[in-house]
């Protein structure tokens, strides 16, 4: 592959903004990535920052589904106590409750298999 803006080079590398590809005259390094020298500096830049800014959320990701499962299965699980034991004085209204408590609870471990998928290295 020769370079894109001096055919008659070879190209050492591809510019991460245009995926074209350059000579070591057009090259500069950008934060660990190679761009378009006097061009495409400032948009390499911003992609290296994007990329930086999702791992950091899909790191966090994993921390925010384990924390809304506890809160679901203690949320649950004090609806699914307070609906059994009032089943007998409020009839149904103690079914409903029971089953809002089986849902959250649910919901909890739904959310804790979840945040597994984000595991943190």
């Amino acid at each position: 592959m020769n370079c894109y803006y001096h055919p008659a080079q070879p190209a050492v590398g591809i510019c991460k903004h245009c995926q074209r590809g350059i000579c070591t005259d057009c090259a500069v390094l950008v934060d660990d990535s190679l761009a378009c020298k006097d061009r495409h500096e400032k948009e390499v830049h911003a992609l290296n920052q994007m990329t930086e800014r999702n791992l950091l959320a899909s790191a966090r990701t994993g921390v925010n589904y384990r924390r809304n499962a506890w809160f679901y299965l203690f949320t649950g699980l004090a609806f699914a106590v307070f609906g059994y034991m009032q089943i007998r004085f409020m009839g149904v209204q103690g079914i409903f409750l029971l089953l809002i408590g089986a849902f959250l609870i649910y919901a909890g471990v739904a959310n804790f298999v979840e945040s597994r998928k984000f595991k943190e290295n």
